[in-house]
């Protein structure tokens, strides 16, 4: 005879009251999919609009950041784009002396990291290595400089005062037009434009070679280093996969020596 009788428990009174049985079943395929979507929504959403992670590639920000640096950047930070949650939201402008990442002006799906020296309107200019912003001499404790790099008459006395001073290294475009943003010896920041240079001053290739950044082109300001690695790879090697299989392999077997511990979770200012 089948036993049919529910389970039951009992109630502090001492009635016997059956007990609700729930069937578990595994998930379907529909809702591994939902999930997984899901996810996807969301790290998408993350990395579009909240963070998104950086390897710092070049020597252009040293000491602040160091090639090898992943950095965490933060893209909700900046406003300016005069949209209506932008008064209701933690955004602010681009400031002086903030470090930024952006898409560089003229080669697709290049990014560059540098720090702001003058937002629009100001004028730059440089004597004798100094910086002059709105004809202010700018205190700047974050530069380094190379003793053993050799005089740049363009770099270290900016803007020039002619065409027969222009760089050969600079960029073309930029060399056809820097003139006309020159005004009384200084370069004049035009709206919606940034000047950005290098903490590592002699050894960047910066908006003295290229020119502005454009606001639609600041994708976040770097917050946290979340790990940091002296990589011993070459760019040239890297270009071919059998030896960026080598290089490649060479750093994870020496991760633990070639991890910089005490880069870890510092703050990028």
């Amino acid at each position: 005879m089948n036993d049919t009788t529910a389970p039951i428990t009992v109630t502090h009174e001492g009635a016997a009251t059956p007990v609700e049985t729930r069937e578990t079943r595994p998930a379907t395929v529909r809702e591994y999919i939902e999930s997984l979507l899901i996810t996807v929504v969301l790290a998408l959403f993350g990395t579009t609009f909240i963070v998104q992670a950086f390897k710092i590639p070049s020597p252009s920000m040293e000491p602040t950041l160091l090639v090898g640096d992943h950095l965490l950047v933060n893209k909700f930070i900046f406003g300016g784009g005069d949209h209506w949650y932008e008064r209701v939201l933690p955004y602010r402008d681009v400031r002086r002396g903030d470090i930024i990442v952006f898409k560089f002006p003229y080669h697709v799906h290049e990014h560059y990291v540098k720090r702001v020296i003058g937002v629009p309107g100001d004028r730059v200019k440089i004597v004798d290595q100094q910086v002059y912003v709105n004809g202010k001499r700018l205190v700047e404790p974050y530069i380094v400089r190379d003793r053993t790099a050799p005089y740049d008459p363009f770099g270290d006395n900016f803007p020039p005062r002619s065409a027969e001073f222009l760089q050969s290294n600079m960029q073309q475009e930029w060399a056809d037009q820097i003139l006309q943003s020159v005004q009384n010896g200084e370069i004049v920041v035009p709206p919606g434009k940034y000047f950005a240079m290098g903490d590592n001053r002699d050894h960047s290739w910066d908006s003295r070679y290229w020119g502005f950044v454009d606001r639609e082109a600041i994708m976040g300001r770097p917050v946290v280093i979340y790990w940091s690695v002296q990589d011993a790879r070459d760019d040239e090697t890297d270009k071919n996969p059998e030896g960026w299989l080598v290089s490649f392999t060479d750093t994870v077997l020496h991760l633990p020596s070639r991890t910089r511990w005490s880069r870890m979770l510092h703050q990028v200012h």
